[in-house]
């Protein structure tokens, strides 16, 4: 065979090869993965829904596509890149926190939605009932906002003394009126005050503490939104040390970067659960025969080195019940 033959032999399949690829490239399921975080933030998270849609049979570029948008915690993007989703015609939208749940609701009522909300997905409209969602939407509340009185107890019992809260919280999460009426009311019923501090920028945290101490709380308890994972956890973690306010957190990923303490379902879990459930849809079950998961059990995670900093004591009973302690 002659030199240029064998050329025009091995382009000519290498052409049929990528005509192929692309062809079952482009018959693949599309799933839509819809954030108003970023990645690095949700790297962990987004682990483990893809693990759990692996479970149920798809692995990203094998058998299934994911087209990814991040709003970068700029909640009003959210709008746009949801209907740019629905445009698209993906088969799936998989959001993964309360803004971008309710920005994919508001943006199809046809395109099958699996939401991760830490909110009561009932009380802010997602669904009308757990059991039977209905519709075209089901999915994970870990229901890590419905916990402030919990998380007030916890610390109530770490600073006994304490009478003046804060909470932190992000202005811009549709949730955030609810925890923080929550909060509001828990701290109400001991007759204490509640300092409320909002944040939704990385400078805007350091000012929301600075507001804070000279309010003189005694301890804080952090908002359970997004937006205080990634980067902003050790930010956190280190602000409270410097400021040495005794603090807790709806998520383990910010004890575990060195913050007091954390209570709250696992984030791990209930996105793992989201990709278990885009994968039974891709595979023909409806939304609306999916019931909305709940948590079983909610994780306490204690950081005894942080505790030593700050010269605080933690209680036997909450070492008892402790999922973890990082020593």
């Amino acid at each position: 065979m002659k030199r240029r033959d064998f050329i025009t032999l091995v382009g000519g399949a290498a052409a049929a090869w990528s005509h192929a690829a692309r062809a079952q490239q482009s018959s693949m399921p599309v799933i839509g993965y819809l954030s108003g975080g970023s990645p690095g933030a949700y790297s962990g998270v987004t682990a483990a829904f893809l693990q759990g849609l692996k479970e149920a049979g798809y692995v990203e570029r094998q058998n299934v596509a994911i087209e990814y948008r991040w709003a970068e915690d700029h909640y009003d993007r959210l709008p746009v890149l949801a209907a740019d989703l629905v445009h698209r015609e993906v088969a799936v939208i998989a959001t993964v926190d309360t803004a971008s749940s309710l920005a994919a609701e508001a943006a199809t009522a046809t395109i099958p939605i699996v939401f991760s909300t830490g909110a009561d997905p009932v009380k802010i409209g997602l669904v009308n009932n757990l059991g039977r969602p209905g519709g075209n939407i089901t999915g994970m509340s870990h229901l890590i906002n419905a916990l402030s009185s919990k998380r007030l107890g916890v610390l109530r019992e770490i600073v006994p003394t304490a009478a003046t809260f804060g909470l932190l919280v992000d202005p811009t999460n549709p949730n955030t009126k609810f925890e923080t009426a929550d909060m509001q009311a828990a701290v109400d019923l001991l007759g204490h005050k509640l300092v409320v501090a909002s944040a939704s920028t990385a400078s805007e945290v350091d000012a929301a503490f600075t507001k804070l101490v000279q309010q003189r709380i005694d301890a804080l308890a952090v908002a359970a939104d997004a937006f205080f994972l990634g980067d902003r956890s050790h930010q956190l973690a280190e602000l409270a040390l410097h400021h040495r306010v005794p603090a807790i957190y709806a998520f383990r990923e910010i004890a575990m970067a060195g913050g007091l303490i954390s209570y709250g379902g696992s984030l791990a879990e209930a996105y793992h659960q989201a990709g278990i459930y885009t994968g039974r849809i891709l595979k023909g079950d409806k939304p609306a025969d999916l019931p909305v998961q709940t948590p079983t059990k909610f994780e306490l995670v204690i950081n005894l080195r942080t505790a030593k900093a700050l010269a605080l004591t933690i209680p036997s009973g909450l070492f008892s019940i402790a999922d973890e302690v990082i020593e």
